[in-house]
């Protein structure tokens, strides 16, 4: 299998106030090229910081994180938010829609930035928008939409580069259970056609859907049950 994402002895302290807190404590992991992975803990216990780390949205306090073969710890800013750009897509809880864009033009937005011209970013919003069922709303702003269709401009704008990667944070956590089924079915029909999926979320029914399922505790990787591996006897992938 072709590694796509690497941590190694990944430590991440923070500071409140004058108290250090440890968010993660040398975590080792390692995510294929079209992997899917759930993980899984409690509030607190650095779950959102790892996927955070992975999607280079931060930097590690100690250790090293491989994107794709690139130490990103030595990367400078702009040459991190261009590797950002082109290999990974976010989708996050709160969406993070600009509410004076209407969804074409919030999935418009990162092609903006990459430079692609009006007549083509439009062009792959709108077949975007369509993928995800959204078609109808293209001219609609995030506050005459659903939080279910929300999510969907966000899956379609985390998809506008043509990323390699997809993280997900918390992606079904204020959705009813039917809005919360269709996106964990979108982004798993995103897996299925190569995209590697790392999925975070305190849902275990949709966690246990996952290929790899990894529980975080305290900052350390406590348990990996993977399709592919049996549980007796395994190794803590977070204790290597």
């Amino acid at each position: 299998m072709e590694e796509i994402i690497k941590l190694e002895e990944v430590k991440k302290t923070y500071l409140m106030g004058k108290v250090k807190v440890k968010a993660l404590r040398g975590v080792n992991l390692t995510i294929n090229r079209g992997d899917y992975v759930s993980i899984m803990g409690p509030s607190g216990s650095g779950k959102s910081t790892l996927l955070h780390l992975m999607g280079a949205l931060d930097k590690p306090s100690s250790g090293k994180i491989l994107i794709d073969g690139i130490d990103i710890s030595r990367l400078k800013s702009n040459r991190l938010a261009l590797l950002r750009r082109k290999k990974i897509g976010f989708v996050f809880q709160q969406f993070h829609l600009l509410q004076r864009l209407t969804a074409l033009e919030n999935v418009e937005l990162p092609l903006w930035f990459a430079g692609v011209s009006k007549t083509m970013r439009t062009r792959r919003a709108k077949k975007l928008l369509e993928r995800v069922g959204l078609g109808d709303g293209i001219y609609h702003r995030p506050g005459e939409l659903s939080g279910g269709e929300m999510q969907m401009v966000s899956i379609a704008r985390a998809l506008a580069n043509k990323p390699e990667i997809i993280l997900a944070d918390e992606p079904t956590g204020d959705m009813d259970s039917v809005s919360g089924k269709k996106t964990m079915e979108m982004l798993e029909e995103l897996n299925s056609g190569g995209k590697t999926l790392v999925v975070v979320t305190h849902d275990r029914e949709f966690g246990a859907r996952a290929k790899r399922k990894i529980k975080i505790m305290d900052g350390i990787i406590e348990q990996e049950d993977s399709e592919s591996l049996s549980s007796p006897g395994r190794k803590p992938a977070g204790r290597e």
